[in-house]
């Protein structure tokens, strides 16, 4: 698999290239950024170590090198700042993303590629990405698959068991209005509200510790990096492997829970076409009212940029 990641010089791309070395399904790698020297020295490091995580062809280039890769995983973006919410990003990154865009216009994508938007706010450059022309079902993004890893972490943390084995997830914006889907939350198949040593209490502490998690990370070191860097490896890995397990990413929503026309994240399917269903799960009535109100926000901060 030919992957490559844009913004690859950066904290998020570094890592996330390095996660995918360790993951061994990608045998090249392109490394694209504006800091030339710095992207050609995280390529040189990669190959360093091919030796003891198997053959990995990386290395740093224009546009022009993305041609015949797989997916293309965009992390390039300016940070977000502590008192800053994903949303207010958009002015700030709506630019630089577009001009990524143009780029790989210019060297003839999408052609076959799966786009991968990590950089934020998410769900509004995924929809930016659908309306300058790539196609719906090979454009994707993050969402809230970083969210749903916090909350799976933080879960078994508070209530001492393998994170392996909480099924719970997060839908909708990756930002304020996410929702947790708390009706089909369970650890080994035991529904989470009868599970030793759960309260509501415990949830709300988690869920608040998730939400803010993103502000946390960016006063303590400047913001996330190896937790999003695997779940961009656990897409390249779903694709690769075509092994049609759901994840929470973004895509345009076509129906689900009465939502069109706008990104979000509900359990979505995704192999080496790209996305190959939207999965529709019983929900509570209130997490699906959530939903719709996350899909209004995106939808009214779209409408605010077009």
């Amino acid at each position: 698999m030919k992957v490559a990641i844009i913004g690859g010089a950066g904290k998020v791309g570094a890592a996330t290239a390095f996660a995918l070395q360790l993951g061994g399904m990608v045998r090249e790698l392109v490394i694209l950024d504006v800091m030339a020297e710095a992207a050609e020295g995280e390529a040189l490091d990669l190959s360093h170590g091919s030796a003891l995580c198997g053959p990995l062809e990386a290395r740093a280039g224009g546009y022009e090198a993305v041609r015949g890769c797989d997916v293309v995983a965009v992390t390039a973006g300016l940070r977000r700042r502590p008192d800053e919410s994903r949303l207010q990003l958009i002015n700030r990154n709506v630019s630089l993303f577009r001009e990524i865009l143009a780029g790989l216009g210019d060297a003839g994508m999408p052609g076959d590629a799966i786009l991968l938007v990590v950089a934020n706010p998410v769900d509004i450059l995924t929809h930016i990405a659908l309306d300058s022309g790539w196609p719906v079902d090979r454009t994707v993004g993050t969402g809230t698959y970083l969210d749903t890893t916090r909350f799976r972490s933080l879960l078994a943390a508070e209530l001492g068991c393998d994170p392996r084995a909480v099924d719970a997830w997060i839908l909708g914006e990756h930002g304020d209005s996410m929702v947790p889907i708390w009706s089909r939350a369970n650890v080994a198949g035991v529904a989470l509200a009868s599970y030793p040593g759960f309260d509501e209490g415990a949830g709300r502490k988690v869920f608040e510790a998730v939400k803010g998690a993103g502000a946390q990370m960016i006063r303590l070191k400047g913001g996330a990096a190896y937790a999003i860097a695997l779940c961009v490896r656990g897409v390249v890995h779903a694709i690769a492997g075509d092994d049609r397990r759901p994840l929470p990413l973004s895509t345009l929503q076509r129906g689900a829970y009465g939502i069109e026309g706008v990104c979000l994240s509900l359990p979505t399917v995704i192999g080496r076409p790209g996305v190959r269903a939207v999965l529709e799960p019983a929900l509570a009535q209130e997490e699906i009212e959530g939903l719709r109100a996350s899909a209004a926000l995106l939808r009214e901060t779209m409408a605010s940029i077009r």
